[in-house]
Formats: structure tokens, sequence, C-alpha cells
């Protein structure tokens, strides 16, 4: 199965944590926390639709002014999800700037920045350039579930976890994903193109057999298209379960928080997960309210990862990284060794 999404780190794992995952077909991409951005080009910045920020110490947060850099005088708008607080944080991040120019920008970029409680309140308001940053409140929502973005292609769902404040932990979910046998589309007379995305967003959206399907393309400088039936394009078609992606960070290793990040992160096919400290100083790790290498290799064994990315180790073990990674491979390997 081929994802519609591309997760990448945005540092090494003794950098700020983050994690951008990009969707090429959509051109547009999320990002989860706000660390050091600088690694990110531009142009992948602003593909950025959606940022789920944890929490906003300042390696998970600081990343907001080079964001917003590098965003103003855009048309477009960014959705921000964090947890209690992050509306009071963002407005006052804004504040601190002078915006008595922004009448000239070209481009009105907006943030909507939802603020989730654990009552299940989504708190949400608006912030444009062009009324310079000034707060406007939103009609507040409920999100009991966690659902915090259901869209056609993807969904982020949030848990609550400790870290001595409440942080989020985020598992983003492709419903469904249409793969391609490009055999069958050949024995069609079909090339593969563009107009395949209008495909498989038909199939998503559950479209009758009798719909209608344009297939256009380019053959030796000119313009070709054919319209089809759903029904006739089917035998080309392979619907699968899709993706899903975990991140968690900045959490303290106690039962309840291990329960949470084991339902969040349940046969994730990508886990990222703090492996802060070597266990040997987990009573350290416990004082900082972060995972040791083998409590996140344990956690992600219990909630049935595929595969497991550690990131956010200490800067105490920059010549110890080998240490770190063979102590979460033995824990989240530990039922079958043969598997690592």
């Amino acid at each position: 199965m081929r994802p519609s999404f591309h997760p990448q780190l945005v540092n090494p794992p003794f950098g700020d944590p983050g994690l951008h995952v990009d969707f090429p077909f959509e051109k547009r991409a999320l990002l989860f926390d706000l660390g050091d951005l600088r690694a990110l080009p531009p142009r992948k910045l602003l593909r950025i639709s959606h940022v789920f920020v944890s929490h906003t110490h300042m390696d998970h947060f600081f990343g907001f002014d080079w964001l917003l850099r590098i965003s103003l005088g855009r048309p477009n708008a960014i959705e921000l999800f964090g947890p209690p607080g992050i509306l009071a944080q963002v407005e006052a991040k804004l504040s601190a700037y002078t915006w008595n120019l922004v009448h000239n920008y070209a481009g009105n970029f907006t943030l909507v920045v939802s603020e989730w409680h654990p009552d299940g309140r989504l708190e949400r308001a608006r912030f444009a350039c062009r009324k310079r940053f000034q707060r406007d409140p939103l009609v507040t929502t409920h999100c009991p579930d966690g659902l915090l973005v259901a869209e056609k292609s993807f969904q982020v769902r949030a848990s609550f976890l400790d870290h001595e404040i409440p942080v989020l932990g985020f598992a983003l979910d492709e419903p469904r994903h249409v793969n391609l046998w490009k055999n069958r589309l050949d024995e069609m007379g079909l090339p593969v193109g563009p107009w395949l995305q209008g495909l498989k967003q038909a199939v998503l959206a559950g479209a009758s057999d009798d719909t209608p399907i344009r297939a256009f393309w380019n053959s030796v400088g000119r313009s070709e298209e054919r319209t089809l039936t759903l029904a006739e394009l089917r035998p080309a078609l392979r619907i699968v379960p899709g993706s899903r992606i975990a991140y968690v960070t900045d959490v303290v290793h106690h039962p309840e928080n291990v329960e949470r990040i084991v339902s969040l992160a349940r046969d994730a096919d990508l886990l990222f997960i703090e492996a802060v400290f070597l266990d040997e100083d987990a009573a350290h790790a416990a004082r900082k309210f972060h995972l040791t290498a083998k409590q996140a290799g344990s956690i992600a064994r219990a909630a049935g990862a595929r595969q497991l990315i550690p990131f956010h180790f200490s800067p105490r073990y920059a010549d110890r990284e080998a240490e770190l990674r063979k102590e979460l491979a033995q824990a989240f390997c530990a039922a079958e060794p043969s598997a690592c």
C-alpha cells in the first residue's frame, strides 16, 4: 500500500521535536509541533494547512514566529490546534509585533486557532493579518472524543497526556486508501495522471457506480479525454485500510499515560515517540516527566505499532545514541527479537 501522506521528522533526534507530514497529491502538509523549523524550506512551510501543538514549552513552540514570518503576505490560512491556554499564547505572540502596515499586504494570511479542553470544549478564534491579528472569537464547539479534524482524506484525533501539565498526543488516520492497478488501466487504454485524484475522491465519497469519471491526458502534443462510469473503472481499483501515524512526546511513564498512549497509537503503521533518557536514568526521567527508551519501546509493543521512530533524545547522550536505539529496540521487540 502506498500511503497518501509522507511523514518526516523536522530535525534529527537530538534537535527540537516536530513532524512534517506531506500530502504530495493534495499539495499541502500537516505539522505536529512548532520547534525549530529552519530545516524546512519555505516551499514546505507554505504547504501547511494544519498545525497540531502538543504543548508550548519553548522547544515545541519556538518555530511559531518563523512560520508566521514565512506566511505573512500570503493568501493562505492555517488551522492550529493545541491544549488549554493556546489561544492566549498565540494572541500574546502576535501582539508582540507592530502591524501598522499590513493593509498593504497582497494576501490576508489568517490563523484559526482551536483550544481543546478535557471537558470536550473546542474554543476557537480567528486572527487575520488585515485586522492586525486582533482576536476574533468564533463559536465554541464540542469535541468529546478528541476527533479534531475529519476530512475525506484524513482524520486527526488527540488525547490528553501528562507532562505535569496537560499535553496532547495525536493520531493521524487515512480513513481508506484507493490503490490502482496500472496494468489494468493500460488494458483500458488509460494513462495515469491528475485525473485519478477525481476518481479516488469519488470512490472515497461513496459515489454510485453510474457516476461519470472524466479521464484526460496529453498525447503526442494534443489533449485527449474519455468519460467512463465508476463501474467501468472498478476493476482497476483496490480499496484498502488507510495508514495510521501516531505522534507522542513529553510524557511521564505511569499507568494512565501508558493506557492512553496505547489506545491512541493502537496498530499504528508508524509511531513517532520520544525516547529521552536511558533506563539507567529512569528516576531522573520521572522527575523530568519524560520517557526512557525502554519505556517508549514497551509502550510501542503494547500498542501493536508496526514501526517505531524515536526522537527527542536528551543531549546528555550525544555520544551514546547507539545505546538509546539498542535499548528501544530490545524493549520493542522483546516478544519477537528476530523481528528487529
